[in-house]
């Protein structure tokens, strides 16, 4: 990787997400963005890595890929890791950990990889191997063929860095982007949630709209490399594109705590302005005055943690009947781990296709057009 500008990148997705991650990515401008298993690669430098940890909204980490070989032993592993050249990418002063995973190859044991590999970068770099450290070297050996990435991210991406607020069963924001791009949400039209929880999907239609970048409010791994330049990131990341939308994003939700966490949330995230938020039960939910046709999408529970399924069918009958008499015009979007939950409101989905994870489960992303 380091004798060439251009490198491999990799963005990764939960599965069944990557197409929508790539026309992420291709909107974006990044060139040549191709899907695979759990993400999206493309080739780019320092740059591209940088400017894919800032703006990109629903991948999950961005991995950096230092060497890729193939390698049946482990110490064919321990020579081909001496011939990465760690110093252009790792800093011997900043502690780094080896995270292995191995499957259908003949280097079977995860933790043995990680202490070969361990071993050569202190040897020829210096930097100490820590359980806690930030940098994270992710190698994957598949079928004899070991690939070694950086983990540029550190935190995984959906901790923006200006939530603190949350319910039970948080939607993760990475996830909330992909499904609103799923449903055809591209920033030009009210969104409305009705169940908004501590405001992830209200919040981050606004911050789409309103183009702000999704990784403005944290650092990132990526500074503490060998490859880091601290005042190119200042320029890229001060480079401003914020605009006002025009119009706002609507949430509500039954439980006054729930509407406290979304409005501190928005406060922080800086879209107070365009969003209102109000405690409402499903029978009291309207469209906002005034808004032309939108996207109504929420994550309401599903009986597999919170609440009973029998009387879940009775709330999403109610949610239906709500939205096919008061919301005509309007797409719908809605997540469940339920198809009998969701059939119960009666709406005119469109196929539904492979389901998602999320938070340990498996769950269905149900769309409509616009009601009739």
């Amino acid at each position: 990787m380091t004798n060439n500008r251009h490198f491999e990148i990799f963005l990764a997705a939960p599965p069944g997400l990557e197409e929508t991650l790539c026309s992420e990515v291709r909107m974006k401008g990044f060139r040549q963005p191709k899907v695979v298993p759990g993400g999206v690669t493309l080739r780019g430098g320092w740059p591209e890595v940088w400017r894919a940890n800032l703006w990109i909204r629903g991948a999950s980490r961005v991995l950096a890929r230092v060497a890729q070989f193939k390698a049946e032993y482990l110490s064919q592993l321990e020579k081909r890791a001496r011939e990465i050249k760690w110093s252009e990418v790792l800093r011997p002063d900043v502690p780094f950990k080896v995270d292995v995973s191995c499957s259908s190859s003949r280097i079977y044991h995860s933790g043995a990889a990680a202490e070969r590999i361990s071993k050569v970068v202190t040897e020829i770099l210096g930097a100490s191997a820590e359980a806690d450290a930030d940098v994270v070297l992710r190698v994957r050996i598949d079928q004899n063929f070991c690939t070694v990435s950086v983990d540029t991210s550190g935190d995984l991406l959906h901790r923006r860095g200006h939530k603190e607020a949350v319910n039970r069963a948080p939607m993760r924001e990475t996830l909330a982007s992909l499904f609103l791009r799923k449903c055809g949400y591209d920033g030009q039209e009210t969104v409305v949630d009705p169940m908004c929880g501590s405001g992830t999907f209200v919040i981050e239609a606004a911050e789409i709209a309103s183009r702000l970048n999704p990784g403005r409010s944290r650092h990132f791994a990526f500074e503490q490399l060998a490859t880091y330049d601290e005042a190119a990131w200042q320029t890229m990341r001060s480079v401003k594109s914020e605009r006002a939308p025009g119009f706002c994003f609507y949430g509500s939700d039954r439980d006054a705590g729930a509407i406290a966490m979304s409005e501190a949330n928005a406060l922080r995230a800086g879209v107070a302005e365009c969003t209102e938020f109000r405690q409402a039960t499903i029978s009291e939910i309207s469209p906002p005055d005034g808004s032309a046709p939108g996207l109504v999408i929420l994550n309401p529970p599903y009986g597999t943690r919170i609440g009973d399924k029998a009387k879940l069918s009775a709330l999403y009958r109610a949610l239906g009947q709500r939205l096919k008499e008061h919301f005509k015009g309007w797409r719908v979007g809605i997540l469940t781990t339920e198809v009998s939950l969701a059939h119960a409101t009666g709406l005119p989905f469109l196929p539904i296709g492979a389901p998602i994870p999320h938070g340990g489960l498996k769950v269905f992303l149900f769309q409509t057009e616009a009601l009739v």
